[in-house]
């Protein structure tokens, strides 16, 4: 298995197109081991989920307000329904504070919808460090397409 000993051709084709889809083994392992070859050649890496991402480039790049889960009986006079908006600080500006590039692993991105997809590619467009891999499911054998081709574009 050369092509995950290395890491080499799946690193120049991200760098190429900022954003890729990815199908890994459901056995696991692939994606470990070029996380790894990523961090060695220099990428710092955030590993998360895309449940709950709501508009992705707000919730990785920009202050945002949410509001907790309503949990039954409150105080009707005081933000009873609603809840009291939380500030969120952005999850990537930390790590987008240096000169080194920046990968960020989605898992479980089939749920992500396709203009949600069309803002993470735009995203990568945007900030040149930046660098997005989203697991779009299994397969029998790791494979990868640019985020562009999945959608058509």
């Amino acid at each position: 298995m050369p092509l995950l000993l290395s890491g080499k051709e799946f690193r120049r084709e991200l760098e190429a197109s900022g954003c890729m889809a990815i199908n890994v083994p459901l056995e696991g392992g692939a994606e470990t081991r070029l996380l790894r070859r990523l961090r060695a050649a220099g990428y710092r890496t955030k590993i998360i989920s895309a449940r709950g991402l709501g508009d992705p480039e707000v919730f990785l790049m920009e202050l945002h307000g949410i509001r907790p889960p309503h949990l039954g009986h409150q105080n009707v006079g005081r933000n009873g329904a609603l809840g009291e908006v939380q500030q969120v600080i952005p999850q990537l500006n930390e790590l987008l504070n240096g000169n080194e590039p920046l990968v960020l692993w989605l898992l479980e991105g089939q749920v992500l919808s396709r203009t949600e997809l069309l803002a993470l590619s735009n995203l990568c467009s945007r900030e040149p460090r930046l660098k997005i891999v989203i697991e779009m499911g299994g397969a029998r054998s790791l494979r990868w397409q640019p985020i562009t081709a999945l959608l058509g574009n």
